[in-house]
């Protein structure tokens, strides 16, 4: 067993504020790091989704380099507050936002990043961190704060031998989500070649409005469909589970320990010892975050036993529709129109049962089903392989940080 040293957060790294943007920097210039990105990866991204203008002398101040922590410094709740991301890689002329805060290591050979990256996320740090922060109207991570903070170090070798294995299995899970990202746009591709330039296979096998089949205007719509076709409501292709959900508490949640999912609106949130839904289901979120950057519902696709819980609408598609189907239809639904409440938006059942659709012809509807369905099993095997992964990292990462089970342990297994 390696031996455990304490060390002074301070003493291990300075903390640094991130840059204070304008709305009209955003989205094009030098890559740029996100609250967003920080808050969802334990690493930065090979390539930064984001962008901001920023100038030579703003890139100096607030760069990224490899070794540096990037944490976020506020959030609605303290739960979500010092979530981490660290930086493998130097990333020229980016940036980062004034929302996080970067750590950079004040000297090489005592704390490695890649296992730094796994114990900024334990529940051994998340519990000092909520233990001292503070909360007005959002939660805050501050410099007092900061120095407040130990961090429990094994030997150096014994972190690299930790890091590089963990970082081994969340480089095999953002791979995972490559794929299934790959899927998903295959999937959407074929759904608008089908159902928004309607160049589905027409009778003849040709593609049907290229090759002149007839259109006319659906006013329920507001826009043209092959002539014949119609409109339905989304609560004429979908049953509702919300009246079966039962809320998890905390106490509950901690006594009930297992390898089934807890599903919240965004993603899963724990794991729990028994469901209370079994089969395939399309989850919508139901209220706080209901629409992503474009304005569209945040919708995950589920398969087997889970849980789900109360902030969540449960669909089921009716017989002849498919939840890879049901998820493509409901992607595109502007949550303006759906939505109820100002301050804390909620998507109202009556409103979203209510919300006009394109009827697609049984036929046609049977055979994009057939199209498409191998896809959405090969994205619930990978996303099913991922949680398994995310499940024995949780499981595994506690021992190896105190000792409890080795490298060499691990692999004997």
């Amino acid at each position: 067993m390696s031996k455990i040293t304490k060390y002074a957060l301070s003493d291990l790294y300075d903390m640094s504020s991130g840059l204070s943007s304008k709305k009209e920097q955003a989205g094009h210039g030098a890559p740029f790091v996100s609250f967003g990105t920080v808050f969802n990866n334990y690493f930065l991204p090979e390539e930064l989704p984001d962008l901001m203008d920023t100038n030579e002398k703003e890139q100096q101040i607030y760069s990224i380099k490899a070794g540096d922590i990037l944490i976020t410094r506020t959030s609605e709740t303290i739960d979500e507050l010092a979530m981490s991301c660290v930086a493998v890689k130097d990333y020229p002329k980016a940036t980062y936002s004034g929302f996080t805060k970067r750590l950079r290591p004040k000297r090489e050979g005592i704390a490695y990043p890649k296992y730094m990256a796994f114990y900024f996320r334990s529940a051994l740090f998340r519990k000092a961190v909520t233990n001292n922060a503070f909360m007005t109207l959002r939660a805050s991570f501050n410099e007092d704060i900061f120095t407040f903070l130990d961090v429990y170090l094994p030997d150096y070798d014994e972190q690299v031998r930790i890091g590089d294995m963990l970082y081994n299995i969340e480089c095999k899970i953002q791979k995972n989500k490559e794929i299934n990202d790959y899927l998903e746009e295959m999937a959407k591709t074929i759904y608008d070649y089908w159902f928004i330039q309607f160049d589905f296979p027409g009778e003849n096998g040709k593609p049907y409005k290229s090759s002149g089949g007839k259109m006319s205007f659906c006013n329920e719509l507001n826009r043209e469909i092959p002539q014949n076709w119609n409109y339905t409501s989304i609560g004429n292709i979908t049953i509702c589970l919300d009246s079966e959900r039962i809320p998890l508490s905390n106490q509950q949640r901690e006594g009930m320990k297992g390898s089934i999912p807890y599903y919240g609106a965004t993603g899963i949130m724990d794991y729990v010892n028994r469901p209370i839904f079994s089969g395939n289901f399309v989850l919508l979120a139901e209220d706080g975050s209901v629409m992503d950057d474009n304005g569209n519902p945040i919708l995950q696709r589920v398969s087997g036993d889970v849980w789900i819980n109360n902030h969540t609408h449960v669909l089921q598609p009716v017989k002849g529709y498919s939840c890879r189907l049901l998820y493509l239809l409901l992607k595109d639904i502007p949550v303006s129109i759906i939505k109820t409440g100002s301050i804390q938006m909620k998507i109202n059942q009556a409103n979203l049962n209510n919300y006009n659709i394109l009827s697609i012809p049984d036929a046609i509807r049977t055979q994009f089903i057939n199209c498409v369905e191998p896809l959405d099993t090969k994205i619930m095997q990978i996303q099913q392989e991922n949680n398994n992964l995310i499940q024995f990292r949780d499981w595994l990462l506690p021992m190896l940080m105190n000792g409890q089970a080795t490298i060499e342990d691990c692999c004997d297994k």
